[in-house]
């Protein structure tokens, strides 16, 4: 596998995104969105994407240029109507008015219409979090699991993360409601290797081990998953007249919707007491007794931050077929690719 610093692969993202069509600003952003998946170990979410994206503009899924644009304001809810914009600028946007909302209401809610893919995003709630409010993400796209009892495709994998501020890195749940991301069976695609056989079902609806066979991906618990599924399509896609999954299932073109959600500390209370508190609490669960085999207890984000510090210093290294990808992508576009570290002087 090849490896890159976390600033070289972020420029050669944005000059493959930039020569595919995506405006500079959204070419740069969403850059810095992939590779900071890349870099807290969130390779499914990472450059691997890019390819995709700039087929998504090509088939006018993703319109590069568009400029999302707050439409409606009522009390302490927004609509942002992104227009089919590049997702991570739609919802750098989202949450950015959620925050100017929330910091003179207490809580900002700011509901995305028509994104496009927006990558890992708990990159959105950490924004939140490190201005000292609680943030919620969700985002609704079309069928891609299947509903529990079902044997094809009925809902999305609508992700949902939710970060806190703290003493130190900021609590982040980033989670999927299925059993694994898509983005991971991507990866097992490039990276060559097989998948455990409860992630995703095949043409007949039966488990597979093999994710070039995937054709559906399995709910995280089953009705769990499913419902919660269900009830993120509710709050991100109907709630704004822009539904998602039945129009997909009558046979309709599928759109994406985010939602963004602030929520001032100071509102409550003390931060600084707050910020406390959760340093107390994870201290308390990482001091509970271990189960075998288990090193340390971690809080929800801990295992990226410590990947990304690690990543900051040696690099982030491409699986071989995610390379391979990238590097016929830039010969194609006439963009330079960097020199893998292990090959600088």
């Amino acid at each position: 596998m090849s490896c890159y610093s976390p600033q070289d692969l972020e420029h050669f993202a944005a000059a493959l995104l930039s020569a595919g069509g995506f405006a500079p600003g959204h070419a740069e952003q969403t850059a810095k969105v992939l590779v900071w998946a890349n870099a807290r170990g969130a390779d499914s979410h990472g450059v691997l994407r890019i390819p995709r994206y700039l087929e998504m503009v090509q088939q006018g899924i993703i319109n590069p240029v568009a400029e999302p644009l707050v439409i409606q304001r009522d009390g302490a809810t927004a609509i942002l109507e992104a227009g089919n914009a590049p997702g991570a600028s739609a919802m750098v946007a989202a949450m950015t008015q959620a925050v100017e909302i929330a910091s003179g209401l207490g809580i900002g809610w700011c509901s995305a219409r028509n994104i496009t893919h927006a990558g890992a995003v708990g990159y959105y709630a950490l924004e939140a979090a490190q201005r000292g409010y609680v943030g919620i993400v969700m985002t609704a796209s079309g069928p891609l699991m299947a509903y529990h009892g079902a044997k094809v495709s009925g809902v999305s994998t609508n992700p949902l993360t939710i970060a806190a501020p703290s003493g130190g890195d900021p609590l982040l749940l980033d989670m999927s409601t299925s059993t694994a991301a898509l983005g991971k069976i991507m990866l097992a695609k490039d990276a060559g290797t097989s998948i455990p056989d409860n992630w995703g079902l095949d043409d007949q609806g039966l488990a597979t081990e093999d994710p070039a066979s995937v054709k559906t991906l399995t709910p995280l618990g089953g009705p769990k998953g499913s419902g919660l599924s269900l009830m993120i399509e509710v709050l991100s896609s109907i709630l704004v007249a822009n539904p998602v999954i039945a129009a997909a299932l009558e046979g309709g073109t599928a759109r994406m919707n985010g939602l963004a959600l602030a929520i001032k500390v100071s509102a409550f209370g003390d931060g600084a007491a707050f910020r406390n508190e959760i340093d107390r609490l994870a201290t308390n669960l990482r001091q509970l007794p271990r189960a075998a085999g288990v090193d340390a207890i971690l809080m929800p984000g801990e295992r990226g931050f410590r990947t990304a510090q690690q990543r900051q210093r040696d690099g982030i290294r491409l699986a071989a077929g995610t390379h391979k990808r990238l590097t016929a992508l830039a010969e194609q576009l006439g963009v330079a690719a960097p020199r893998p570290l292990e090959d600088a002087s």
